[in-house]
């Protein structure tokens, strides 16, 4: 997947037509009200993100966010402005070749819907797949199953960009939680239908990084990062508050300019002086190899 380009006019056209305005809750711009099969990880052996003519350079970047509990607002700031200005900006800045992106829905291994993922897609596709995921909204506070998606993404997705150019995607997952220690075999055969084998989330999160630059961006007024993301990431996580979602896409550019060697001044000094400060803050304690110098910083 992954054919096309993404425009403004149709990201507007699309919002105009779903009647989506900034007043728009998190429940009027979600309307499932349940998983369709066609997102649903069971269904699914491989998602694919390939060159075309078009786009030669593909590069994956998969987006999970945290649907449990009290985490509309954030699906809400990505569906109203997150998604866009994260194009936008991508476009802008270039810190990627031919992006294309794919979101995932990350909920509890009890719920009905534990894991949601939509294609790779390169154009207005990404919101109209977005738009149709449901948030159902069930989960504990804490942790959560993020792991869920590092399997799926070690597991079921064939990316181009990686197997025929040696070159890493990248995935982020966003939320106020930690994540668990482990997921059993049983969750494993239940939402993949896959062989039952208990893994640990360090287990996964390394079978991820083989072929995806891998972070978590965690959603704290205190600036903390829990324990189980602390102990198996270590300097590859940022925290912003809870109120500074609306930074997300600056944020998301600036950790992939950083991974890609660029100088972290430059980066900075792209955003605005409100997005600065927040964007600054949240990846002061990670740590990025430099592919220009082969050191860290």
């Amino acid at each position: 997947m992954g054919y096309g380009s993404y425009k403004s006019s149709d990201w507007s056209r699309l919002r105009s037509s779903k009647k989506i305005t900034e007043s728009s809750s998190a429940a009027q711009i979600f309307t499932s009200r349940h998983m369709e099969e066609r997102f649903d990880p069971k269904f699914i052996d491989k998602r694919e993100s390939m060159d075309s003519e078009e786009h030669p350079n593909s590069t994956p970047v998969i987006i999970g966010l945290d649907t449990t509990g009290s985490m509309g607002y954030l699906s809400e700031e990505i569906a109203k402005n997150g998604l866009n200005e994260t194009m936008l900006k991508i476009y802008a800045s270039n810190p990627i070749e031919d992006p294309q992106l794919m979101f995932a829905a990350v909920g509890d291994v009890t719920d009905n819907a534990p894991l949601q993922v939509t294609q790779f897609e390169s154009d207005i596709r990404i919101a109209e797949q977005l738009f149709a995921l449901w948030l159902e909204g069930r989960g504990g506070d804490s942790p959560e199953d993020f792991e869920l998606l590092w399997y799926f993404a070690a597991k079921h997705t064939k990316i181009d960009s990686f197997d025929k150019h040696g070159k890493k995607g990248f995935l982020f997952t966003i939320g106020d939680a930690d994540v668990h220690e482990m997921v059993k075999g049983s969750y494993v055969a239940e939402i993949f239908k896959d062989d039952a084998k208990n893994y640990s989330s360090k287990e996964l999160l390394k079978m991820a990084s083989e072929k995806y630059e891998v972070f978590h961006i965690h959603l704290n007024d205190h600036g903390l990062i829990p324990s189980v993301f602390t102990n198996i990431m270590g300097g590859k996580v940022a925290v912003i508050p809870k109120s500074s979602v609306n930074v997300i896409p600056e944020l998301i550019i600036t950790i992939m300019q950083l991974a890609n060697g660029e100088d972290k001044e430059t980066v900075l000094a792209q955003w605005s002086e409100l997005a600065r400060p927040v964007v600054e803050n949240a990846v002061k304690d990670m740590v990025f190899k430099s592919k220009k110098k082969g050191i860290f910083f």
